[in-house]
């Protein structure tokens, strides 16, 4: 693991642990990174529980709990659905804090409106905030990833502080 990945790793297991809270990741493009990060930091089980890796929309659907009409409406790369993902996760788990990613890492895959490098966030938070947001990475497959994970660790303590 690199030096930026181990650092957010362990400032938001830190402020998680601070707190009594325990986190669960949903992912689809990350394919799990987001977990093995969060696993590959020594003491994270005091502050994670558990990672959905949900990588088909069936899977979405039954490990989450995403609407199929939330697929078909808006795709399994939108804010509606990585919403009820991060939403899933914290029914389906012991966590107090989700966080899900949903995106196109290329090279295929692109659809009108969204290209190669869309990828969307949900976090949701203690207080009940469910918060939403695309963002649009450059690069090949590898570092639209590398590039998800790090803004999916880089934003929650932010959002914790703010929101928790």
């Amino acid at each position: 693991m690199d030096d930026e990945l181990s650092t957010l790793s362990a400032a938001t297991g830190a402020l998680l642990r601070e707190r009594g809270w325990l986190l669960a990741t949903a992912e689809s493009c990350t394919g799990g990174w987001i977990a093995q990060v969060v696993t590959a930091t020594a003491g994270s089980s005091s502050w994670f529980d558990c990672g959905f890796v949900s990588y088909s929309n069936a899977a979405k659907q039954s490990l989450l709990g995403v609407a199929p009409a939330t697929l078909l409406e808006h795709g399994a790369v939108s804010e509606q659905t990585v919403r009820e993902m991060a939403s899933g996760a914290i029914v389906r788990s012991r966590a107090q804090v989700a966080l899900a990613v949903s995106g196109i890492a290329g090279p295929g895959g692109a659809v009108p409106g969204k290209p190669v490098g869309t990828v969307c966030f949900a976090w949701a938070l203690p207080d009940g905030t469910l918060i939403a947001e695309t963002h649009r990475f450059a690069g090949d497959r590898e570092a639209v990833r590398h590039q998800t994970v790090v803004h999916a660790l880089q934003s929650l303590p932010r959002l914790l502080r703010r929101h928790g």
